[in-house]
């Protein structure tokens, strides 16, 4: 494992070669196309990892193998030409493959942007511990919200190339949950994913002095109940500076799940903001990870130290 803050990965530039993996779930083909289209719209060259649209022969839930699926993963970071490496979508299956991956060899890259979310939230876990570098909580090139949102692919977009401009993240819908003010460095993703990373031998051993970030989708409250209660008995969240929440998209009506994350998350004495704009939602932020911020809960702002990736 690696210790002290993640390294930042180089920015974009026009004309930069970029991959798209499947780490997980399949793709609908049409929509992969129609991503990489917007990719060489921003003046990238995307270029598919070979397996990015298969299937698996016997699992219809996987893209391909897990050492398909991890072996294009590793092609696309350890390629000295691929400038960032996208998620195609998320779904299901990176747990199966991530220890499958050559971490000295991803170590002894040059790091690159890392984009994706839901299952990816093993990934970004696996490379802030393992690789000690900073990745992106940002759509899937391949996913329905990306395609269809101009919001949120401009925010993508800004965050890869000129990262300074959107370095204070402000949604409005966000309002605290709990007010105040809390800095430390950014944390977390799908709620399930951290919950299911628990007691595996490379895992995050605490989010002490972190803000640690959450969201989820298809999760009847009862189920956030129990990943968050995880979360707290197995002292993930002991110290944790401060909590931001994004979207519960279809876990039922919003109501019922703030009153669970009020229970759960509202007596750990941090400031904690909800609604926040990034996740599974019909518009979604892009938020770095790894990287030192500080979170206003009461104005529903989260400003990074720096920007996201470097010159």
């Amino acid at each position: 494992m690696t210790s002290g803050e993640p390294v930042r990965p180089p920015r974009l530039r026009p004309g930069d070669r970029v991959a798209v993996v499947a780490p997980s779930g399949p793709l609908v083909p049409e929509r992969l196309d129609r991503g990489l289209d917007v990719l060489r719209g921003w003046d990238l060259d995307p270029v598919a990892a070979p397996h990015a649209r298969g299937t698996h022969a016997t699992l219809g839930y996987l893209a391909a193998t897990d050492e398909e699926r991890a072996r294009d993963l590793q092609e696309a970071w350890c390629d000295p030409s691929v400038k960032a490496v996208f998620a195609a979508r998320g779904g299901y299956g990176a747990q199966r493959m991530v220890d499958l991956l050559d971490w000295d060899a991803l170590r002894a890259a040059a790091p690159k942007p890392l984009v994706g979310f839901s299952d990816v939230t093993v990934l970004h876990e696996a490379f802030a511990v393992r690789a000690g570098v900073s990745t992106l909580h940002g759509p899937a090139v391949a996913g329905e919200v990306f395609l269809k949102d101009d919001a949120t692919r401009e925010h993508l977009r800004r965050t890869l190339f000129t990262p300074e401009a959107v370095r204070t993240l402000v949604s409005p819908s966000a309002r605290p949950l709990v007010p105040g003010r809390a800095r430390g460095v950014t944390l977390g993703g799908c709620l399930a994913m951290l919950a299911t990373e628990l007691g595996t031998p490379q895992a995050r051993r605490g989010a002490a002095g972190g803000l640690l970030l959450l969201e989820d989708t298809g999760e009847p409250p009862y189920r956030i109940d129990r990943a968050l209660t995880q979360l707290l008995r197995a002292g993930l969240l002991d110290g944790v500076a401060g909590i931001v929440l994004g979207s519960w998209a279809r876990c039922g009506p919003y109501e019922r799940v703030r009153e669970v994350l009020v229970d759960r998350l509202g007596g750990l004495g941090v400031p904690v903001a909800e609604e926040f704009g990034f996740g599974h939602g019909d518009s979604a932020l892009t938020v770095p990870l790894g990287i030192p911020a500080e979170l206003d809960a009461t104005a529903g702002t989260l400003t990074f130290e720096g920007p996201a990736t470097t010159l």
